[in-house]
């Protein structure tokens, strides 16, 4: 089974405040997720995000920010709750304003992904994850936030299994 972590850049006043509305809005962007993806709006993780975000935490032991930018990336923001009449079924959405997604484009611009392996790298290679692996969603993480950043816009993200 896959379970995804979906991101989505969207101007702050195109989005509702609302969870059945975010979800549908959500829900049509994952069906559109591979054209979203190559027009920059949209990066997703499979399974894996956890550990993304325990390589940013890395960022602790570098004294590199006491703001702990780092959390931003992948958990950062604010969740949108269900409202009364919300289907269940509807996923988990977080909600990261423009401000938060400017700070966490700043931090992975010049957190050192090398450094940050150097920290947790040991570890990451015993679980079984490769430099390579999270190299690569650090890089797609990068692009995607210095661009929604760039536009002002916020981000959504929702967990789909």
């Amino acid at each position: 089974m896959s379970i995804y972590l979906h991101f989505r850049a969207v101007a702050e006043s195109e989005i509702r405040d609302d969870h059945t509305w975010l979800a549908a809005f959500m829900s049509n962007a994952w069906e559109d997720h591979v054209d979203e993806y190559a027009a920059g709006v949209a990066c997703s993780i499979n399974k894996g995000w956890d550990s993304v975000n325990d390589l940013y935490a890395a960022a602790d032991s570098l004294d590199t920010d006491a703001d702990e930018p780092w959390i931003l990336p992948i958990y950062g923001g604010r969740p949108v709750p269900h409202s009364a009449d919300a289907d269940p079924s509807d996923p988990p959405l977080m909600l990261l304003e423009p401000p938060g997604v400017s700070q966490a484009a700043q931090f992975l611009a010049t957190v050192s992904f090398d450094e940050l392996w150097n920290v947790v790298g040991a570890r990451f290679s015993s679980l079984g994850w490769t430099r390579q692996e999270l190299l690569d969603h650090h890089r797609d993480l990068q692009g995607f936030y210095g661009r929604a950043a760039s536009a002002g816009h916020a981000v959504v993200k929702a967990v789909w299994a």
